[in-house]
């Protein structure tokens, strides 16, 4: 990916560095999980913070993390975050101007070991996620170490996958699709629950694919490979990859973020296509 000199965003927040102490701990919620329980409580005028102490898991009000990395660590992967972020901005500016929107820029909060969110306190081991409740992305850099060491995706485009896919969730946000989710997964059973996260997972990936599109067309910001490694991303975080490598088998009916043929298959629809029509997952045949 073409990204040295490029613009970066002002929308990022350093937190590399800061001491959390919290009460708190989302433990056993995926991403978007954690996205339902806090549209919900908002819709129903509810403090996401409340809803979240009891369904998590809760560490002693004592709890005191303290982070070593320092603010100034590992710049230049800050840089290229900063950059991608620009380049989500830039794209999405323009789409939702075309088509008669304004689009709120979201932040980027990059943060070590823990943070707290509107959403509630998180730990790394979550991944990234983003949170309606402040729009803002949340990112430990160290999960693109992750990327590559467990799960074998390695190369920048990867990487940006990633942010893409967590700002495709903010697009949502804006659209209001993540809040109708919200609204129909709280009155659904869980099987029904779980299929609506994956359309939820699988248009945020179709999304990420517009994204590189639009960037690509605009900016010429890809290179050889670079496809190829956000396809590896998506595949090897499919819930059908996951599962095998940490179960030993699979099971379909529980999938939350769908598999990796399909995440494949979305991104590419996102990139092949590069408009919101091709990411109606919602209304697709």
């Amino acid at each position: 990916m073409r990204w040295r000199g490029e613009r970066q965003s002002d929308n990022v927040e350093d937190r590399r560095g800061m001491r959390v102490s919290r009460g708190v701990k989302v433990g056993g919620i995926s991403g978007l999980g954690l996205v339902a329980i806090v549209v919900v409580s908002l819709l129903l005028g509810v403090d996401p913070t409340i809803v979240l102490q009891q369904v998590g898991q809760s560490l002693p009000s004592s709890t005191t993390i303290e982070e070593s990395a320092q603010p100034t660590a590992n710049n230049d992967m800050r840089n290229f975050v900063a950059v991608v972020l620009a380049e989500t901005e830039d794209v999405w500016n323009e789409q939702f101007n075309n088509a008669g929107r304004t689009y709120q820029e979201p932040k980027l909060v990059l943060f070590s070991g823990a943070v707290d969110s509107a959403c509630g306190f998180a730990q790394s081991a979550m991944g990234p996620f983003y949170c309606p409740a402040d729009h803002k992305i949340y990112l430990d850099l160290e999960f693109f170490n992750e990327l590559h060491s467990r799960f074998g995706a390695s190369g920048d485009f990867a990487q940006a996958y990633v942010i893409a896919h967590e700002i495709g969730h903010h697009v949502q946000t804006q659209l209001g699709i993540i809040q109708k989710v919200a609204q129909l997964q709280a009155r659904s059973s869980k099987a029904q629950a779980n299929k609506l996260s994956v359309l939820m997972e699988l248009q945020a990936d179709c999304l990420a694919g517009m994204w590189a599109y639009q960037a690509s067309k605009k900016r010429d910001i890809l290179e050889e490979g670079d496809i190829e490694e956000a396809i590896n991303a998506a595949s090897a975080v499919g819930d059908d990859h996951l599962q095998k490598k940490t179960r030993g088998y699979v099971v379909p009916d529980s999938f939350t973020h769908g598999s990796s043929a399909q995440r494949v298959s979305w991104f590419q629809r996102g990139f092949e296509q590069g408009n919101f029509q091709a990411c109606d997952i919602f209304n697709a045949d």
